[in-house]
């Protein structure tokens, strides 16, 4: 059986925290989409550690760690990522398997990248410039290089003729970079990521489930940045809910199991796009600096906001989640009262349905408040020591989703995980 683990909001919910949590419970953690614009945050021997293509379950020396084929991966941020990790001791050589139908990110798709997101002004769409998008159009435009690639002995020629495409499409797009001087590490990433198990992983995978072994499928950004139920346009390039797990590893449907879904007690949002709880005041400010909301790969300054129950319960119903997950729940210790958007009003209407053109449309959201718990949640050590207000907000979020909280994140370390069933 797959159990899935994915966020629920625009990412940057707490996903690497709760992979590490529960994976001691399987025997293969499996990265299904995205690319190096992740950051899954992990706290190991006190030591913050931030990953960006490798799965979280990596500190756990007797499970296996998959890329799936729905991943794109950047051999030179890849290489770096191995040799961090490497140097903690872990056995990446053993531990690690690689899609070999995984794209692969090329120095002029991070050039493309740049020039997009230049042509496009004050439309920008916050792309981390990472090469992620073009990319993923070389895979759909059936253009793109594998990893597999890499093994034939025709991959230089194979590049070249990419490359050419895309610095026509530069030079169109007036846009100038010398690759040449990023070639060199390239190339020298590319041997690097040939040294670890290159395979055929759908087959592997699946043999793998019809032997008994448990699988952790592992999203990266979130919800409500997927290509079709997202923000569109301002969303990643990939299927970020639980289907795309089945596109991402070449799993059937009939082996999901479990799906665990993840929300911050309160919503971020890094990059442009409509953001209908945003706060834009002192309490804004306040969740900022109090949550430390940072990008952990870009390191821009999160847009903060309540939380967005009417964003929230589509993300449950379109990922089927069985699990809801609150984390960064201590960080609302400090505010004297807590907001829960409950509906959107749009031209006088009222609506608990997320819109088609949210980017068009002039939403007022309608909020129930809560007034400030009487103790810190970060001191709270099991589920009857919650204070009451708190477990009103819980009953509020579960009321209006139709899904149980399972757990409640109360701090950064690896213990503050409160279970509540």
């Amino acid at each position: 059986m797959v159990d899935v683990l994915l966020g629920l909001q625009w990412g940057d919910e707490g996903k690497g925290k709760i992979v590490d949590f529960l994976a001691p419970k399987y025997d293969i953690i499996a990265r299904f989409q995205g690319g190096p614009n992740a950051g899954h945050t992990l706290y190991w021997n006190d030591k913050k550690i931030v990953l960006h293509t490798i799965p979280s379950g990596v500190f756990h020396p007797e499970l296996l760690n998959v890329i799936g084929n729905g991943v794109v991966i950047d051999p030179v941020s890849f290489k770096a990522e191995c040799e961090e990790i490497e140097s903690l001791g872990v056995d990446l050589i053993r531990s690690l398997i690689i899609s070999e139908k995984a794209h692969i990110i090329l120095p002029t798709h991070k050039a493309l990248d740049k020039a997009s997101e230049l042509s496009k002004g004050i439309n920008k769409i916050g792309s981390t410039l990472k090469g992620i998008g073009p990319t993923y159009m070389d895979k759909t435009g059936r253009n793109g290089l594998r990893v597999g690639d890499l093994l034939q002995k025709d991959f230089k020629e194979r590049y070249n003729t990419l490359k050419e495409k895309h610095l026509t499409l530069l030079k169109q797009m007036n846009f100038e970079e010398d690759i040449s001087i990023l070639e060199e590490d390239f190339f020298a990433a590319v041997e690097a990521l040939k040294k670890y198990k290159i395979i055929a992983v759908d087959y592997w995978l699946n043999d793998q489930i019809v032997q008994g072994k448990k699988v952790l499928a592992e999203g990266a950004q979130g919800t409500m940045l997927d290509i079709d139920f997202g923000t569109y346009p301002f969303v990643t390039s990939s299927n970020t809910i639980t289907a795309g797990l089945c596109t991402g590893l070449g799993i059937a449907p009939k082996w999901v199991g479990k799906v665990f879904g993840i929300s911050k007690a309160y919503c971020t949002r890094v990059g442009s796009g409509p953001f209908p709880t945003e706060l834009l005041d002192e309490t804004g400010d306040l969740l900022r600096k109090t949550g430390n909301e940072f990008g952990s790969t870009t390191g821009r300054p999160r847009r903060c906001g309540w939380i967005d129950l009417v964003a929230l319960k589509y993300a449950c119903m379109l990922n089927g989640v069985t699990d809801l997950i609150i984390t960064k729940a201590d960080v609302l210790d400090e505010m004297p009262n807590i907001g829960l958007c409950t509906a959107y009003q749009i031209d006088g209407e009222i609506t608990q349905q997320f819109p088609f053109d949210i980017n068009n449309a002039t939403i007022q959201p309608e909020f129930n408040y809560i007034n400030q718990w009487d103790k810190k949640l970060s001191t709270c050590i099991n589920n009857d020591d919650l204070p009451h207000n708190f477990n009103e907000f819980i009953t509020q979020v579960e009321t209006f989703t139709n899904v149980k909280i399972s757990f409640v994140s109360n701090g950064v370390g690896r213990n503050q995980l409160i279970i509540r069933k």
